[in-house]
């Protein structure tokens, strides 16, 4: 599996570890509602609060993410940029999320676009691909 597969893997893994926080919140508050528990998340505030919009996020960022790694694959860009611009990202996931759950406003924003520049590079990444080889 390619550099950028495996980013992807992490990726997706980076959903679901962004949960414990919101899952260790939510049983903090007298146990995990697992009837209503988007009901009981939205009642989480401080940390419990930042930790769900830090999830919510993951989800987002990720779509983009596999989406501009699909374009360069079937388009058969690949090469330094492309693993480099896949790696940079997982990276970034993973200080953004430390950046939330540490309530780091605008450091979290600056990395969040990094995260972005490097989805978008990856699909705009096959104009470029003369370059990458």
């Amino acid at each position: 599996m390619s550099t950028p597969f495996w980013c992807v893997f992490i990726s997706a893994l980076l959903i679901f570890i962004a949960k414990i926080p919101v899952a260790r919140e939510m049983q903090a508050q007298g146990g995990y509602d697992n009837h209503l528990p988007r009901h009981q998340q939205a009642q989480l505030t401080g940390f419990g609060a930042r930790a769900v919009a830090a999830h919510q996020n993951s989800f987002e960022a990720f779509i983009l993410f596999a989406v501009g790694v699909l374009m360069a694959h079937t388009t058969q860009t690949a090469g330094w940029l492309i693993d480099w611009l896949a790696i940079i990202f997982v990276i970034a996931r993973v200080i953004y999320l430390v950046c939330y759950w540490a309530d780091l406003a605008w450091q979290r924003s600056l990395i969040w676009f990094v995260g972005l520049v490097c989805s978008l590079l990856l699909m705009i990444s096959p104009t470029f691909r003369t370059v990458l080889v």
